[in-house]
C-alpha cells in the first residue's frame, strides 16, 4: 500500500501538467498554498482526504484515479467447450491477442474435409498421434512434435484411428473463430 501512496504525488503532478497548469494555478483553484501542493506532488507531504478532495475536483479526477489499478487476476476462468467429440480447454484469457487451447480429438478413421481461412495455426502434440491434412498431403505429428502452417492452405486436424490425441493449439483470431466457434 505504501508504494500505491507514493504514486499519488507524481500522478497529481502529471494531471496538473497535462492541463498546462502551474503549481500556482492549481493551488489557487484548490484554495491551498503552492508550497503545500509542491510538497504533496514531491512526496514530502502525506496525502490526506482534506488535501486530495479539492485537488481532484479541480482536476476532474476521482481519488481512485490517483492510485494504480488493482492487478488483474491472471487466472484463465473460461469454460471448456465440447463439440463433435472434441474438447477445447481455453488456456488464455479471452482478451489475449492469440488464443491457446488444449484440444482433445477423438479417434477417427478418416480425416475431416479440409477447410481454408485467414490466419496461422501452431500445434504441439501432448499425447497420441495427430493427423494433419495439409494441401492434399497427410502428416502424422507424434507426441513431442510441433507443426506450424498458414491456414489459407486447405487443412484439417484429427486423431488417427489408434486413439485420441491431445494437442496445444495456438490460433490467430480468425483461426480460433473457425476451429472453436464454427461447426464443421
Amino acid at each position: 500500500m505504501t508504494d500505491d501512496l507514493a504514486q499519488i504525488g507524481p500522478r497529481l503532478r502529471a494531471a496538473r501538467r497535462e492541463r498546462g497548469w502551474t503549481l500556482e494555478d492549481l493551488a489557487s483553484r484548490a484554495s491551498m498554498s503552492p508550497s503545500t501542493l509542491s510538497r504533496l506532488e514531491s512526496g514530502k507531504r502525506q496525502a490526506s482526504l482534506e488535501l486530495l478532495v479539492p485537488l481532484t475536483r479541480q482536476l476532474g479526477l476521482r481519488i481512485d484515479d490517483l492510485l494504480p489499478p488493482a492487478p488483474a487476476d491472471p487466472r484463465v476462468r473460461r469454460a471448456v467447450e465440447r463439440r463433435d467429440g472434441m474438447v477445447f480447454a481455453p488456456l488464455t484469457l479471452e482478451s489475449s491477442p492469440v488464443q491457446t487451447y488444449k484440444v482433445t480429438y477423438p479417434a477417427a478413421e478418416f480425416a475431416p474435409t479440409p477447410r481454408v481461412h485467414d490466419g496461422f495455426e501452431w500445434v504441439y502434440v501432448l499425447s497420441g498421434s495427430l493427423r494433419l491434412s495439409l494441401d492434399d498431403r497427410e502428416h502424422i505429428i507424434e507426441r513431442g512434435q510441433a507443426a506450424e502452417f498458414d491456414t489459407r492452405t486447405p487443412h484439417s486436424l484429427s486423431a488417427t484411428a489408434d486413439g485420441p490425441v491431445e494437442v496445444l493449439s495456438i490460433f490467430s483470431a480468425s483461426g480460433e473463430r473457425m476451429h472453436v466457434r464454427a461447426s464443421p
